[in-house]
């Protein structure tokens, strides 16, 4: 992988078992340490919070996307390297994308997981080559990922369009795996 920058995409709670508070929390250690630049939603709580607290506090740099209406909530991290404001979520979602090599999903719900498989759609269509990766911490993405396995089985998705997703349950092992990841430049509709 050329770039330098990793987009993260989490629960904005942080959810019922600890180990995704952990996870969150080794994910943006593990980033700052061998030194990627994070860019996620800028909240300042939930996993997403953990995730840039830990990359922090490691001394790495932060960078929250969050569009205004959600900063008037005040959920905005207030410690950030930096934070872009936005007019709309389409628009964060945007600027998420052009400025990240790549993307990663932690345990969360819809936002995450319409967040992410738009980028990996994108990838799909051929719109970017950027690897996109499942943190799957304690079997989280288990279901999802036998969903998309039965979507291959009839036919409905094909198996090329199914390897631009990366899985793993550890970060430092998901990053070396998406560092190397060479996904197909052409579009594989079936």
């Amino acid at each position: 992988m050329t770039g330098r920058t990793f987009c993260v995409f989490a629960g904005s709670n942080v959810g019922f078992d600890e180990e995704f508070a952990q996870a969150a929390r080794t994910l943006g250690a593990t980033l700052a340490v061998q030194g990627y630049r994070l860019v996620y939603g800028g909240a300042s709580v939930g996993l997403m919070g953990a995730v840039a607290d830990a990359a922090l506090q490691c001394g790495g740099t932060v960078v929250g996307v969050m569009p205004q209406f959600l900063i008037a909530k005040e959920v905005a991290h207030r410690g950030l390297s930096e934070l872009k404001v936005t007019t709309s979520m389409h628009e964060r979602k945007r600027v998420m994308a052009d400025m990240s090599d790549g993307f990663i999903a932690l345990p969360g719900g819809l936002g995450t997981l319409e967040e992410f498989f738009e980028v990996l759609t994108w990838a799909q269509l051929a719109l970017h080559p950027k690897p996109c990766g499942l943190l799957n911490v304690n079997r989280y993405y288990d279901a999802l990922l036998e969903f998309l396995n039965s979507a291959v089985e009839r036919g409905l998705l094909s198996t090329n369009n199914r390897s631009l997703l990366l899985t793993d349950s550890d970060a430092a092992t998901l990053l070396q795996r998406m560092a190397t990841h060479r996904p197909s430049v052409e579009p594989k509709w079936l």
